[in-house]
């Protein structure tokens, strides 16, 4: 039986949600909306074309009228913990979106919540539903070209076209590190397959910047294996753009995994592309790289991802519901990627390296 499911968070996301998304589930029956601004709900419903008996302007109502089994939450940050915890307490399985909570402390609320009622709670973080990201973890468990080593990351958005003052985005705190790089400190963990240990961030704002707080950062984060990744952000970036999960370079023993991806509309891969650099070992003992003893594969074919993106982690979410798995970015799970940005929000305030905190 399908994973019976009230939305709650119509707005411009979740409205994106609620058309893009949800419907791709099969295994997911969309019982209920709900949003407590009656003008998004009104737009939803139209949209959605459901009838009155099915939409809600708070989460209690949609709970006394209707038989559901988990909530999704595409709600404001500010809203994640007070909504998540309503939820579990009524019983219910709850997904949200990323960032799970505005802090580590009031995420891991969310989890002990989740334990004492039993019940699922899982975290949004669509990027790791894409087929390059999910090649090269593969490539990387396997030591496909030997052991990790250093790891580089770009990231490059032009997000700054509105007038000052003209785009809610430009009122965030940590626009970057919060708001966007969560994504890449999650693909960060799921690609390297290790945790994060320490953090160092600073911030730097050019002056054609139209956001309050400094939206491009550059970032030097250590992994509990030894490996070092390299990471530098920006949402006012006069360079090329990257695709949403930005440029990846991680260096191996053996060679170098390039990848990509994540681009267009919700759901498309055709951005997704990933090329491994093959070092011989007659180069790697004299020491030559480059030229003719270097041999590029490009691209690596890529297996296909059968629900994509934000449909793969509502895949996931029902699939590990019907199973009584743990998801693989449950609440517990996600704690780390959050707490990358708190220290890294931490060492930008200190100019000290952070150490990576789940308490």
């Amino acid at each position: 039986m399908a994973l019976r499911l009230i939305h709650i968070g119509l707005g411009g996301w979740g409205g994106d949600w609620a058309r893009n998304a949800v419907p791709r589930v099969p295994t997911v029956d969309r019982v209920a909306i709900v949003d407590a601004d009656e003008t998004n709900l009104a737009t939803a419903r139209a949209k959605l074309q459901l009838g009155a008996d099915r939409c809600f302007t708070d989460l209690r109502s949609a709970f006394e009228r209707t038989d559901a089994d988990a909530v999704l939450i595409t709600a404001s940050v500010a809203a994640h913990v007070p909504l998540a915890v309503q939820a579990l307490r009524a019983g219910k399985h709850v997904l949200v979106e990323k960032p799970f909570a505005p802090t580590v402390a009031e995420a891991r609320q969310i989890v002990d919540v989740a334990d004492e009622a039993g019940r699922t709670v899982m975290v949004s973080q669509n990027y790791r539903f894409y087929p390059a990201a999910r090649a090269a973890a593969g490539l990387v468990a396997k030591e496909y070209v030997g052991p990790l080593g250093l790891v580089r990351v770009d990231f490059r958005k032009w997000a700054n076209a509105a007038p000052v003052g003209a785009h809610r985005h430009y009122q965030l705190v940590h626009p970057l590190l919060y708001d966007m790089a969560i994504h890449h400190f999650d693909l960060m963990r799921m690609v390297t397959g290790q945790e994060p240990v320490k953090v160092f961030a600073q911030v730097t704002d050019p002056p054609w910047s139209n956001f309050n707080d400094p939206a491009a950062a550059t970032l030097t984060i250590t992994f509990d294996g030894g490996t070092v990744v390299s990471y530098r952000g920006s949402w006012v970036s006069s360079g090329e753009p990257t695709t949403w999960s930005g440029d990846w370079h991680l260096e191996c023993e053996k060679g170098e995994i390039y990848w990509t991806g994540r681009d267009g509309p919700a759901g498309a891969t055709e951005a997704d592309v990933l090329s491994v650099r093959h070092l011989p070992g007659a180069a790697r003992a004299a020491g030559v790289i480059g030229g003719d003893q270097v041999e590029v594969l490009d691209p690596v074919a890529l297996a296909g991802v059968e629900y994509v993106g934000r449909a793969g982690a509502l895949a996931e979410f029902a699939r590990a519901i019907a199973a009584g798995d743990e998801p693989e970015s449950s609440g517990r799970r996600n704690l780390a990627s959050l707490a990358i940005s708190e220290a890294a929000a931490r060492s930008v305030v200190s100019g000290q390296v952070e150490l990576v905190t789940l308490s």
